[in-house]
């Protein structure tokens, strides 16, 4: 198959699908490798650049979705969407937060850090499909654990979770509490005190 026919069917295929496309789907629909799925998509997104589209191909974990670019979206909202947006406190943030930097925690892990119950978060999380069950913990119990989904990095803007920025190492005392005098001091030597 020539490669312009197999560029038109992947986008074809990602245009229709609304949704993040695993390379696996893609091998199987155009019959060609997952190395060069994966450059004829880079190809695709230099020349969605070069002559200024307002779509783009993003890659979320091990697939692909068509999406329109960041940058139109003051001009795509008024006319497009009049659905309510998922509005997240920070309860939610705190919780959602938890779980992608500790993916298959449970409830009772989430809460112990937060040091308030979850139930009502986790629900909200899982509705809005920015969580998903992975599965039941061998433990006493066997409580469910708690994973980020590709929702999730869609909506944050990441690939995958290796993406996250790092968390600042602080130092703990003898009551098990934050010293807070070390992270002003470091804040002083880096310029960075708000």
């Amino acid at each position: 198959m020539e490669i312009d026919k197999i560029r038109g069917i992947i986008e074809a295929i990602l245009f229709c699908a609304g949704r993040v496309v695993k390379i696996k789907e893609l091998e199987l629909a155009v019959e060609i490798n997952e190395k060069d799925i994966i450059e004829i998509i880079s190809d695709m997104n230099k020349e969605y650049k070069d002559i200024s589209r307002g779509i783009e191909i993003i890659r979320v974990n091990d697939g692909y979705q068509m999406c329109t670019k960041k940058e139109y979206y003051e001009y795509i909202n008024p006319v497009i969407d009049k659905r309510m947006k998922p509005k997240l406190s920070q309860a939610a943030l705190e919780a959602l937060a938890i779980i992608a930097y500790n993916p298959r925690i449970t409830r009772a892990e989430i809460e112990a850090i937060r040091g308030v119950s979850s139930d009502a978060v986790i629900y909200k999380l899982l509705e809005y499909n920015l969580i998903e069950e992975a599965g039941k913990v061998d433990i006493l119990g066997k409580p469910m654990s708690y994973k980020t989904t590709d929702e999730f990095l869609r909506m944050f803007g990441y690939s995958s979770l290796d993406e996250l920025p790092e968390l600042p190492k602080y130092k703990i005392d003898e009551n098990q509490q934050i010293v807070i005098d070390d992270i002003i001091k470091n804040s002083e030597k880096t310029g960075n005190v708000e």
